[in-house]
């Protein structure tokens, strides 16, 4: 009679070291929606982070600068009537975020370099075009005042944030929930999941789809895929015995991964970060 005894991670004595108490935030709501999300943003001069709210969705802005302990009637982006799922900030603006929200709308805000007396309520530009909850937002890493949304009604929109129009939805491409949305480094390419196991990479320009991969992983958990260098795809998942597993591919031979690495056992879903000025 053989059992099977769950491999151990390699990984599974690492610990991250927590700051000093000078050096972090304290007292934040964080929110409690059920949603894979990171829950926050960050730029080079503030951090953004989705927070409870009574009477609909909210975030708070802190500026880097300024850490310690949070005052609870710290002011609040407060636009949405719905819980907020997704923030962004734009890399060509660091006054400028978005949010998307469960009340089918993305909005745009400009924050000031002041700390404000009382909630931003007022966004730039609101955006409507889902039809249901979005979940997913990025901003176009070098075009300007070029957005992209991603909805439960499985479908992709592009935004001219300037004058608030839908440059292209991508529709009927995906037949089911999305996963995460992100770009190449040049945005040219965008890379998806899907809850119908699917990685698919898509020239937005084209409306096409020009590479695809069913079942990266075999496990029945989400999937998430990010562009990392050189072109080359990175995938968090899980194997058919529930392990996570990250992945790495190359667009040219999609068939086999180039690695395949298993980390531990956990239910947690692996969400992936590729910092491209780092070697």
């Amino acid at each position: 009679m053989s059992r099977r005894v769950v491999r151990q991670s390699k990984f599974r004595h690492v610990f991250g070291q927590p700051v000093k108490a000078d050096q972090m935030y304290e007292d934040i709501r964080v929110s409690k929606v059920t949603w894979d999300s990171s829950f926050c943003a960050v730029n080079p001069k503030f951090v953004a982070i989705i927070v409870e709210a009574g009477g609909g969705g909210a975030f708070i802005v802190l500026p880097l600068a300024k850490t310690g302990r949070v005052d609870k009637n710290h002011p609040l982006v407060t636009g949405h009537t719905a819980p907020v799922l997704d923030i962004d900030w734009c890399p060509h603006n660091d006054n400028v975020i978005a949010s998307a929200s469960e009340d089918t709308t993305v909005m745009v805000w400009q924050i000031p370099d002041y700390v404000p007396v009382r909630n931003l309520t007022e966004p730039v530009v609101t955006l409507e075009g889902h039809s249901k909850r979005v979940g997913i937002i990025a901003w176009h890493p070098t075009a300007r005042n070029v957005l992209l949304s991603a909805g439960s009604d499985n479908l992709v929109i592009l935004w001219n944030v300037g004058t608030g129009e839908m440059l292209l939805a991508l529709a009927d491409m995906h037949a089911d929930l999305i996963y995460n949305v992100g770009w190449n480094r040049n945005g040219s390419l965008l890379v998806t999941t899907c809850k119908d196991k699917r990685v698919r990479v898509i020239d937005p320009r084209k409306r096409q789809v020009v590479a695809e991969k069913a079942r990266p992983h075999d496990g029945a958990r989400p999937i998430r895929a990010i562009f990392v260098a050189e072109g080359k795809i990175f995938t968090t998942g899980f194997s058919r015995m529930s392990e996570r597993q990250l992945g790495l591919w190359d667009l040219n031979n999609f068939e086999e991964p180039i690695a395949l690495q298993e980390m531990d056992t956990s239910n947690g879903v692996l969400l992936p970060f590729y910092d491209a000025d780092s070697s």
